[in-house]
């Protein structure tokens, strides 16, 4: 199974073995030494993020290894009009391996055409997130103790959601049920639900409380304002979709509530404090997921 100096640009790329295999590794990383210590990271985040980037930067450090980047590029000569192949270009020389989030879909497959260097892709538009991908499997495995025989929703903002388009592609190697939970206007983008639908059972509803008895796992996804053209779209569909507690009277006792972050009100925050609620752990198992993807890429595993 080859994966040093691999780039991680689409979850498309990967056969169950090797999702499973990364899954794998990060259990073994809570007792790994400082095995990057002489290799760098570049971080370039061409758009905001939190978890994302610093996880990455957190597990980098925590296996001794050095970062440098940025995370607003008004700070870069790309401000100057450099363009962003001569950039990466250039920080590839700098560094062992590059993690980049970028606002325009295709940006890392278009970044390895200027590096010899291994591209991690930490998002590129609403195409792919596949290192969210990786958390997000790694937290159903460890909080349901499977990835098999699971009901599983995807709740809210669908069409453009790429943490959602990533972790269904993944889904379909596994034996599990999908239902879409969203408006008409907000629903998976057609030619991915067809092609999920010959691996998989796919259910398109606009109401969750229909599932809600079946449903072992809940993904929530925040109505991405940044993805409309106009203000008075967004505002037509804010807050459309909500889950606070009453929804776990009728739901399974042992449901999992999953959450990329941010919320922006669509998780009640009263949920939190439930065992059902494990959108923060999720976050945190960033950690070990970004330590494997590093240390499999680096060629340290």
């Amino acid at each position: 199974m080859q994966f040093t100096g691999r780039h991680i640009l689409n979850i498309d790329d990967f056969t169950k073995e090797e999702l499973l295999h990364v899954l794998q590794t990060a259990n073994k990383m809570q007792t790994q030494p400082p095995i990057l210590q002489n290799n760098i990271m570049a971080s370039l985040f061409f758009e905001p993020s939190t978890r994302t980037r610093l996880s990455f930067e957190s597990a980098m450090k925590r296996l001794g290894g050095s970062v440098i980047g940025f995370s607003d590029c008004d700070d870069t000569s790309l401000a100057k009009g450099e363009s962003f192949m001569d950039t990466i270009k250039v920080i590839g020389g700098y560094c062992d391996v590059i993690v980049l989030r970028h606002p325009k879909e295709g940006s890392a497959q278009k970044a390895t055409e200027a590096t010899n260097t291994p591209i991690i892709n930490g998002g590129d538009g609403s195409n792919q997130h596949p290192t969210q991908t990786f958390l997000d499997l790694y937290t159903i495995q460890k909080t349901k103790g499977r990835l098999d025989n699971l009901h599983i929703a995807f709740f809210g903002y669908l069409k453009y959601g790429r943490t959602v388009h990533s972790l269904a592609t993944a889904l379909q190697f596994f034996n599990v049920t999908m239902y879409f939970v969203s408006l008409k206007t907000l629903k998976m983008p057609p030619k991915q639900l067809q092609e999920l639908k010959k691996h998989i059972e796919c259910v398109e509803i606009e109401d969750i409380n229909e599932v809600a008895p079946q449903l072992d796992v809940i993904y929530a996804t925040r109505i991405q304002k940044e993805r409309f053209q106009y203000e008075a779209d967004f505002q037509k569909i804010k807050g459309s979709y909500k889950l606070d507690k009453t929804f776990l009277n009728i739901a399974k006792k042992d449901v999992k509530i999953l959450h990329p972050l941010p919320r922006v009100g669509e998780i009640q925050h009263t949920l939190d404090y439930t065992p059902n609620a494990v959108y923060f752990q999720q976050a945190h198992y960033g950690i070990p997921i970004k330590k494997a993807l590093l240390s499999l890429v680096l060629g340290k595993v």
